[in-house]
């Protein structure tokens, strides 16, 4: 008990101004999604499909944290994944729930168990992928984006991913630029011009639809300062 206790004061103290931890390694206190696809498992986050049965989900689902919304922020967070593709979230909103828990659409922070999309920027249920893993695109107000220059070599930054173990990733939003780094290294960096460019919105961990996955997040940090 002693050892936990000082465990999570050494945490709250590792805090720096302007951040918050969104996870408090124990519960999904704060966050709401289906309790059949969402637990904490060893301390992380998990989303599993493989215990549900042989039905696949037939939508995109998302466990959504409830204790505000993003504007200009820095997230960072750890995340593993086991088959399947997954994501973060940011600047979105919340749609009506689907039969395997809730919808969301806005700015995704992809990553996967496959070799393509991990560091991608994708808009879930919008203009979808905006820029690909190494690429810095400018969106137009046509909503198109239009490649502009590099932030690194897709296949060397997808060489630094571990499969199946955990890996740091990083989302950087302020103003109309987003940017994505996966273990130190950048994927993306997108300037959105577009009217429809969303500037602020919820947070949310996606489990996507098709063959059974497990995704886990931990040390959830945000840095709105």
């Amino acid at each position: 008990m002693k050892s936990t206790i000082l465990s999570l004061l050494f945490a709250a103290t590792a805090l720096h101004a302007g951040e918050t931890s969104l996870f408090n390694g124990k519960d999904l206190s704060g966050w709401e999604g289906n309790p059949k696809l969402w637990s904490v498992e060893d301390g992380a986050i998990t989303g599993r499909t493989a215990d549900v049965g042989d039905t696949k989900i037939g939508h995109n689902t998302f466990l959504v944290w409830k204790d505000g919304t993003v504007a200009d922020f820095e997230l960072s967070f750890q995340y593993r994944i086991e088959k399947g593709n997954s994501g973060v979230q940011y600047r979105s909103k919340q749609l009506d729930p689907g039969p395997f828990g809730p919808i969301v659409s806005g700015y995704q922070a992809d990553f996967e168990a496959g070799k393509t999309y991990s560091g991608i920027l994708y808009e879930e249920r919008g203009r979808g992928i905006l820029a690909q893993r190494g690429q810095k695109t400018e969106i137009g107000t046509d909503g198109k984006p239009v490649v502009t220059g590099s932030v690194g070599d897709s296949a060397e930054i997808q060489a630094a991913i571990k499969d199946e173990q955990w890996n740091d990733y990083k989302i950087v939003a302020k103003g109309n630029r987003v940017q994505h780094f996966i273990n130190g290294k950048q994927s993306i960096d997108v300037t959105d011009l577009d009217a429809k460019a969303p500037k602020d919105g919820i947070l949310a961990l996606q489990i996507h639809a098709g063959p059974a996955m497990v995704v886990q997040f931990k040390a959830l940090v945000l840095k709105t300062d």
